[in-house]
């Protein structure tokens, strides 16, 4: 068991000791506070298959809590879609918000460990940006993740991971994630 009293994530003491300083020299800020960091990580899947078996959003809400180390929660339609045979509050998707250690802790285990393992990895896309300093990637299959035991799914599903930054542009966010040895492919 860990001592969390004392225990700090790899990539975070990192971001301390060596990011910081690189990104206030980079962008010359004047304040600590202007220094983007990271904020939040949502990951998600959508579970279509679930509107014909029900069944299978208990098995993704496991694994993604598997994956993230905390609990998913399972996300419902808003509205009503006959063409889809979609029913209001019917139950579509699971999704995980991570803050503090815990997301550092992922990120650490998606950079080092689950993109490599990725077939035909070349790198993530660098336009993958929204404007306002977020990142967001799609993965094709959860079976990268060392958490998930391959001979007990069921199913293969993809799944978006948004990584949210605290910068104000695109080229501030696409630094610090350089930083934090993010393989961009441009």
């Amino acid at each position: 068991m860990l001592d969390t009293a004392t225990y700090t994530p790899r990539l975070k003491a990192d971001y301390k000791a060596r990011i910081r300083p690189a990104l206030k020299e980079e962008f010359s800020y004047k304040n600590d506070m202007q220094i983007p960091r990271l904020d939040k990580i949502v990951l998600n899947m959508g579970i279509g298959e679930a509107v014909k078996d029900a069944k299978k959003i208990k098995s993704a809400e496991a694994d993604l809590s598997a994956i993230a180390g905390q609990k998913a929660i399972i996300t419902k339609a808003k509205n009503s879609i006959a063409g889809f045979r979609v029913r209001e509050e019917m139950p579509l998707g699971v999704k995980v918000t991570l803050r503090g250690e815990r997301m550092y802790e992922f990120l650490d285990r998606l950079i080092t460990i689950a993109l490599p393992r990725v077939r035909d990895f070349r790198g993530v896309k660098g336009s993958s940006f929204d404007g306002r300093g977020n990142f967001a990637m799609g993965i094709k299959e959860h079976l990268v993740f060392p958490e998930i035991d391959f001979d007990k799914v069921d199913e293969v599903w993809g799944m978006d991971v948004i990584i949210c930054t605290t910068a104000n542009t695109d080229a501030e966010a696409k630094a610090l994630l350089k930083l934090f040895n993010m393989p961009f492919n441009s």
